[in-house]
């Protein structure tokens, strides 16, 4: 019965949208709301998705989104792994794990992404499958009367306004385009993105404001940052005043003086007593821009899901800020292709990765090739955790280094 279940995973069709957008809102605890009811978003890609279709029901999900990842160097075609859900009746039956190991393998089969990522909503489900945390989010937090910019910080000559969407979203897009290429972990956005991720439904707004859009705009009026937000105004009963919150979705800028100007203003925003920026990298400029540090809270926590699925093409697309000339012996159990040794040789301005029967310098399953991928997670931590075998005297400490990156790993997109 269960091979016979296997057997019936298939792609959706844009007629069945509807029924699988029900049983995927579910399985999320989520109810769903127009536009999309029964047409499929302009980002969904049915050719790439996996259902279990019987009487009517969808009984399983999954499917995939075509993206671009930064990583340390460059960018990488990247497969965002979305939709997985396994209806209650039909667990502990191999669906997830069928649709897990038919997403890897037509990815290797076919040449496409080299890596794949997800944002995992159970942390011990993905790890089986290759899939590592290897980008966090910072969740900032502070109050307001406690967070102000240092004086020496120089905000420059340029303007701080407030703008509709129709004018912020071609600016930001341009600002961010600039931007996103010198952070790993950065996704890229085009308009159908874009469009996704400033959609702004009331009942999805949680009791807050609709968003509200800064731009920064030089005295040339070229636009060199940007930020949205809202506001989720309460008030204290036992004071009779207000306790506002100022949720900020996003704050990107391509200076220092930029950041700091639309900061300074969303810092100042009234009737507000806290800010918080869920989605902040954990590493965020912001911590060194304000005068008192400890007043700004972070709750880091795992964000973007990393899994090599194709080894040699995954560590030749990246860059290495130290040189290193080494072979990884990999383990990797769900996809045997990856098994085996690898010789890696790069430095900051090329890599190659290869087979061969070299001696191992570092042994590692894929989990933990996947989770230092982006430059985020060090090798040496997950050797301290026994996770990590060192056959050559010294190797984990040079690959630590040269899989190092100076900016902090960081996805603002989930998917």
């Amino acid at each position: 019965m269960a091979d016979d279940l296997l057997s019936r995973l298939r792609p959706a069709t844009a007629e069945e949208w509807g029924p699988w957008l029900q049983a995927m809102s579910g399985a999320f605890g989520e109810t769903p709301t127009e536009p999309y009811l029964t047409t499929p978003p302009p980002t969904a890609e049915l050719d790439r998705s996996l259902g279990l279709f019987e009487g009517g029901q969808v009984l399983a999900t999954s499917g995939i989104y075509s993206h671009t990842i930064t990583v340390p160097g460059g960018v990488v075609p990247c497969a965002g792994i979305t939709w997985v859900t396994v209806a209650p009746t039909v667990r502990r039956r191999g669906l997830l794990t069928e649709m897990m190991r038919r997403q890897l393998t037509d990815l290797h089969e076919q040449e496409r992404e080299p890596v794949a990522a997800l944002w995992a909503s159970e942390a011990p489900i993905y790890g089986r499958f290759g899939y590592a945390p290897a980008a966090y989010r910072g969740g900032l937090t502070g109050r307001t009367e406690r967070l102000r910019l240092r004086p020496d910080i120089a905000l420059g000559t340029g303007q701080v306004a407030l703008v509709d969407r129709e004018t912020y979203q071609p600016a930001a897009t341009a600002v961010y385009d600039a931007v996103r290429r010198l952070v790993p972990g950065n996704l890229a956005r085009d308009e159908r993105w874009w469009d996704r991720r400033l959609r702004d439904l009331p009942d999805q707004r949680d009791g807050a404001t609709a968003l509200r859009f800064l731009l920064h705009t030089e005295t040339d009026g070229t636009v060199t940052g940007y930020a949205a937000w809202r506001i989720k105004g309460t008030w204290n009963d036992d004071t009779g005043e207000t306790d506002g919150t100022l949720i900020v979705e996003e704050v990107r800028a391509s200076s220092t003086s930029a950041y700091a100007s639309l900061w300074k203003v969303l810092l100042s925003v009234d009737l507000v007593r806290t800010v918080k920026a869920p989605m902040a990298s954990p590493d965020d400029p912001l911590r060194h821009l304000v005068t008192d540090g400890r007043a700004l809270a972070t709750r880091q926590i795992d964000a973007l899901w990393v899994r090599l699925v194709d080894v040699g093409r995954a560590l030749s697309a990246r860059r290495y800020p130290a040189p290193i000339d080494f072979v990884f012996e990999v383990r990797d159990p769900f996809c045997e292709w990856n098994t085996g040794r690898w010789h890696l040789w790069g430095h900051p301005a090329g890599a190659f990765c290869d087979r061969t029967d070299r001696d191992p310098d570092i042994v590692l399953g894929i989990e933990e090739l996947s989770a230092i991928y982006l430059g985020g997670v060090s090798l040496a931590s997950l050797q301290a955790a026994g996770r990590v075998i060192e056959v050559s005297p010294g190797a984990v400490t040079q690959a630590s280094t040269a899989f190092g990156w100076p900016v902090t790993p960081w996805c603002p997109d989930e998917f």
